[in-house]
This record gives structure tokens, sequence and C-alpha cells, in this order.
């Protein structure tokens, strides 16, 4: 889903968790009932490692001095710190989509966090926590002549690699030649410049797009409410994910979520589920 991309150097990411950890030290934040013990089963304890994608706009994305935001970012911040963990103790690095659940399931990272479909295949190899968002996937194109899913029949549309999308495209998109990039910015490149017919990506990301370059329209809208997004977490890691999940609850009662929501998807519908009770 579910997005120029910026990377997070690793010698940077090492530097920069280093002196989070010297300033949890001598400032005393370091969430300690969690660090004593780990037992949220973290990599390093005083922190949580957060991978993410730096040109997902609206939902993780890197600003011109290279602070991540976006509805992800500010939703799992929210999350976390309702865990005990202030803002320089969340640590987030910038990868391509394909990269983000092998990251977490090889131990590289705590947490992935980039309006990540929650799907059975997905769930063979990592966990996730409940979901928090649910949207369309939709068609991006210049192309006046594709107004539905049978226009893209003998054109070469563009998927990210790893997305719903590039799920959805191969099992029903079937007269259609997939392109497969690393990202949407590349793939809107290739759609700007005629590589590629129209490009397939997550509602959001297409209102985006739209918006910045005009001759982009968006063409098809699919429900995609059966694979809400979620945190990726380390398969087996139970006491995160229930954690986060106690976490995104109240996020959610109390009205956080709705307040993000509406924030970075004015307009867009919110389902009764995760909107506060009375």
């Amino acid at each position: 889903m579910h997005m120029n991309k910026a990377l997070t150097a690793p010698f940077a990411r090492l530097k920069a968790t280093a002196i989070i950890l010297a300033l949890g030290m001598v400032a005393g934040t370091t969430p300690a009932s969690h660090a004593q013990d780990n037992s949220l089963g973290l990599i390093d304890p005083t922190i949580i490692s957060v991978g993410t994608m730096g040109d997902a706009k609206p939902y993780a994305f890197t600003t011109a001095d290279g602070t991540f935001t976006g509805f992800d970012i500010e939703l799992f911040l929210n999350v976390a710190e309702r865990l005990g963990f202030k803002k320089d103790q969340v640590v987030f690095t910038g990868q391509e989509f394909s990269a983000l659940m092998p990251s977490v399931a090889n131990g590289r990272f705590d947490v992935a966090a980039a309006a990540i479909g929650t799907t059975d295949k997905r769930k063979e190899n990592v966990d996730f926590s409940d979901g928090y968002l649910a949207g369309f996937l939709t068609v991006l194109t210049p192309d006046a002549g594709i107004t539905d899913a049978a226009g893209l029949n003998g054109k070469r549309l563009g998927v990210v690699q790893g997305t719903l999308q590039e799920i959805y495209a191969e099992k029903n998109f079937t007269g259609a030649d997939l392109v497969k990039f690393p990202d949407n910015n590349s793939a809107v490149s290739g759609l700007n410049n005629g590589t590629i017919s129209a490009h397939f990506l997550d509602y959001e990301a297409a209102k985006e797009y739209s918006t910045r370059y005009p001759d982009l329209k968006v063409a098809v809208n699919i429900p995609s409410f059966d694979a809400p997004a979620g945190f990726v977490i380390r398969k087996g890691n139970d006491a995160l994910r229930e954690a986060l999940n106690k976490a995104l609850h109240d996020a959610m009662q109390d009205g956080t979520w709705k307040t993000l929501h509406e924030k970075w998807f004015p307009g867009t519908p919110m389902p009764d589920s995760y909107l506060p009770k009375p």
C-alpha cells in the first residue's frame, strides 16, 4: 500500500542511536519498566526501532530536513508514548517497501509501520497488530481511455513490489503487462515519461500525486477493507503485539486516532470500529 526516496544511512542511524542512548542515560528518560527485563522483546530495550518509508505520503514520508512524519508515524509515536517511550526513543529508518517485512522478520527492526496491509500470506512470516487503517486500491493514469479495470487490458501497469496492489493486480488484471517498481516515486516518474500507462497504488497516495501532477487522474477505486493496515512485529513477539494492541485501542477510544485521520485524510470515510464508543 497501501508510496525522492529517503533512506537513512547505516552509520548515521547507528550514530543517532548512540546519541539517543546517551541522552536517555543522562536525562533518565529510559522506560525502566520495560527496559529492566526487556519485557517487550525489543532489539534494544531502551528504544523502539521502526522500519518505514520516506516517500509514502500521507502515511510515512520525510520532510525537507529529513524528519519522518505522516499518519502512520504520528500514530506510532502516540502508541509508543503510551508504552513509556518518548519521541527520541523511537528510531525511524526508511527502506523500500519490499524490504520492510523481511527486515522485521530478520531482527533488524522491532516494528514496521507504513500502511502495511494484513494478509494471511504475510502472516506466515511476521505478526501484525490489530488493524488501524482501511482504504482503497486506485488506478492513476493520464490516459482518458482508462475508466475501469477493462481499460487496463494490453496496457503497461505499474505496481510497487510487495504491496497489496501487486498481489491484487497479478490475480485480477491478467490482461495488463505489470511493471514492478521499488516505490511510488519511481513508478510515477515512469507514468510521467510514458514508460507505463497507469500506476496501481493506494487511494490517498494517488490523490496526492494527482494534486502534484494535474495530468494524472484517479481512474478506478477498489475497496480494500479486508486487509487493514497494521504494525508489523517479529513473529512470536506476543508481548509487543499485545502492548501495541492495547495502546492502539486506547488511541481509538480517546479520539486520538480520529483526530489524526481527519488531519491526514480530510474527507475520507472512517470505519466505525476505529471511532470512540459511547
